[in-house]
C-alpha cells in the first residue's frame, strides 16, 4: 500500500512540474509599457528543455523558444507603433497571460535620494506643488514601476516592484522628479510612457558599476565582500548594479535619466571619468548602442552642514562629463537648490529640464529653449568678457542688470567679489576695483549660491576660467 501511494505521488510531481507554469520577472506583467518599433526582449523562466509559446496580440503571430538546460529562456518581439491595450500570452502547456499592455516610450530613472525622492516628499522635506498635482495627475498612458532597494554581491535575476498606472495613489509614493519628466514627454509626444525608477538616497556612482568598469580606478575599493555590502550598502561598490540595475538590462528602453552626485562630492576629482564609464559600460550591456543619456547637475547646497565643501566641483566635473560622453545632456539647477536642504522642493524643474533635453535631442521637437554654457573668457584691461556657447537668445540675470555672483583673481590667485558686472548681447563684462589686472573670473563658484545667470528661461552653470 504505501508503495502504491509513493508511486502515485510521484506520478502527480511527475504530472504538476512538466505543466509547471511559466514565470516572468515582476516587470514583465500586466499595466507595463514596452518599447515602440523596435525588437523588445522577452524573458522568463520554465522547466529545462520546454518548449514556450508566445503570442503577441498586436500582431497575432506567435514565436517558439525553448528553454534551456538552467530552464531560462529568451526571445525578441517585434513592437508596432505606440498604442494598446494588447496582450501576451505564454504558454508551455499552462498558459499564463499579461494584460492591459501599451506600447510607448521607455525610460529608466536612476540616481540616488534626488530622483528616488517621492511626491508626497520625505519626512518634513516636502516637494513643492505636490498637492494640486495630485488633484490632476490621473492619465491611463503613464505607468509607473518602482524598483524596491536591494544591494547584493553577484547579479540578481529579478527585482521587486509592479507597474501602476498614473493616478493620485501611485504618482504619490513615485518618484517627483521621474514623474515631472514622464508627464511633460506624454503632454508634448501624446504616446504611452513607461518610467521605471531603480534609486537609492545616499547612493554612489561607484555602486551603479560592474566590478571590471571601477578597475581603471584605483581609488575605487576592488575587492568587494559579503561584509563590505552589508556595511556600506548602497555606498558600496558593484552594490546596487547588482541588485538594481543588471535584472533590467535589456529590457526595451528609448534612454535613461539620472540623478546622482551628492553622495560623490568628497570624491569629486575624477567623477567624470567615473560617469563615462558608467554610462559606456550600461550601453555595452543593453546593446541598444549609444542610447541618451541625460542627468541633473546637482543642485546648491550649504554642504558644510553636513562637513563637506566642495560641490561646485562636482558640478564642474559633471558640466565636464557632457563633453566626454556622446549623446548626452546636463540638465542645470543652479536656481532649484536648497541652503538649508540637500533635497530641494522643486522637482518639477528637475524632471521637465531633463524632458526639455529629451524632446529636443532624442524626439526632435523645435522651439524648445537651450541650456547655455561657458565658452571662454577674454581679459581687456581691467575688465573679464565671459562668452558663451549655445546663447543665441541671449545671456540675462534673473534679478535685475547685474549679479553678485562673480568673483576675480589677479596673479595672486586671491579672489574678489566684483564691484562691476553687466551683460551685453551674449557676453558678461565683469570688474573689481581690487584687481586692476584679472586673470581669472568664477561665476556662482561655491556650495550654497542662488544661481542668477539666465539664458532662455535656463540657468547657465556655475563655472570658473582657472584649473587652479
Amino acid at each position: 500500500m504505501r508503495r502504491i501511494t509513493f508511486l502515485l505521488i510521484t506520478c502527480l510531481l511527475s504530472l504538476s512540474t512538466s505543466f509547471a507554469e511559466v514565470s516572468l520577472p515582476n516587470f514583465f506583467s500586466d499595466n507595463m509599457v514596452l518599447q515602440q518599433q523596435t525588437e523588445c526582449n522577452l524573458w522568463g523562466t520554465a522547466d529545462k528543455g520546454q518548449t514556450v509559446k508566445i503570442t503577441t496580440s498586436w500582431d497575432q503571430k506567435t514565436y517558439l523558444v525553448k528553454a534551456g538546460k538552467d530552464g531560462k529562456f529568451e526571445v525578441k518581439v517585434q513592437t508596432p507603433e505606440a498604442g494598446g491595450p494588447y496582450e501576451i500570452t505564454f504558454n508551455d502547456g499552462k498558459a499564463v497571460t499579461l494584460h492591459n499592455i501599451l506600447i510607448g516610450e521607455v525610460w529608466i530613472c536612476a540616481g540616488q535620494s534626488n530622483m528616488e525622492m517621492q511626491m508626497k516628499g520625505f519626512k518634513q522635506q516636502p516637494v513643492e506643488g505636490t498637492t494640486e498635482e495630485l488633484l490632476r495627475c490621473k492619465d491611463s498612458q503613464l505607468r509607473l514601476f518602482t524598483v524596491k532597494r536591494h544591494v547584493s554581491l553577484t547579479p540578481r535575476y529579478n527585482v521587486t516592484g509592479q507597474w501602476n498606472e498614473a493616478n493620485s495613489a501611485s504618482v504619490r509614493d513615485f518618484s517627483a522628479t521621474a514623474y515631472y519628466f514622464g508627464r511633460a514627454l506624454r503632454s508634448t509626444l501624446n504616446v504611452p510612457i513607461g518610467l521605471i525608477v531603480t534609486a537609492w538616497g545616499g547612493s554612489a556612482c561607484e555602486a551603479w558599476m560592474k566590478a571590471d568598469w571601477l578597475r581603471a580606478f584605483p581609488k575605487v575599493k576592488q575587492t568587494i565582500t559579503v561584509g563590505d555590502v552589508s556595511k556600506l550598502q548602497q555606498r558600496c561598490p558593484t552594490a546596487l548594479y547588482n541588485g538594481q540595475l543588471y535584472p533590467l538590462i535589456g529590457y526595451g528602453i528609448r534612454g535613461a535619466i539620472w540623478y546622482q552626485g551628492e553622495d560623490n562630492v568628497p570624491r569629486y576629482d575624477y567623477y567624470a571619468p567615473l560617469l563615462k564609464a558608467m554610462v559606456e559600460g550600461w550601453r555595452k550591456e543593453w546593446k541598444q548602442g549609444d542610447f541618451p543619456f541625460y542627468y541633473c547637475q546637482i543642485a546648491p547646497y550649504d554642504y558644510s552642514l553636513i562637513e563637506w565643501k566642495g560641490s561646485q566641483y562636482l558640478r564642474e566635473q559633471q558640466m565636464k562629463a557632457e563633453s566626454m560622453i556622446s549623446n548626452a545632456r546636463m540638465a542645470v539647477l543652479m536656481d532649484a537648490g536648497l541652503e538649508y536642504g540637500i533635497h530641494p522642493r522643486k522637482k518639477r524643474q528637475a524632471g521637465e529640464r531633463l524632458a526639455i533635453l529629451a524632446l529636443s535631442n532624442t524626439y526632435d521637437v523645435k522651439g524648445l529653449p537651450e541650456f547655455a554654457t561657458y565658452k571662454e573668457v577674454e581679459f581687456k584691461n581691467d575688465t573679464a568678457v565671459v562668452a558663451f556657447d549655445r546663447s543665441k537668445e541671449w545671456v540675462y540675470f534673473e534679478h535685475g542688470t547685474t549679479s553678485k555672483n562673480f568673483e576675480v583673481a589677479g596673479s595672486d590667485k586671491v579672489f574678489h567679489p566684483a564691484t562691476k558686472v553687466w551683460v551685453s548681447r551674449n557676453r558678461v563684462y565683469v570688474v573689481c576695483d581690487e584687481v586692476k589686472k584679472p586673470i581669472a573670473v568664477r561665476y556662482a563658484f561655491k556650495d550654497w549660491v542662488e544661481g542668477d545667470l539666465m539664458h532662455d528661461g535656463l540657468p547657465v552653470s556655475s563655472f570658473r576660467t582657472d584649473n587652479w
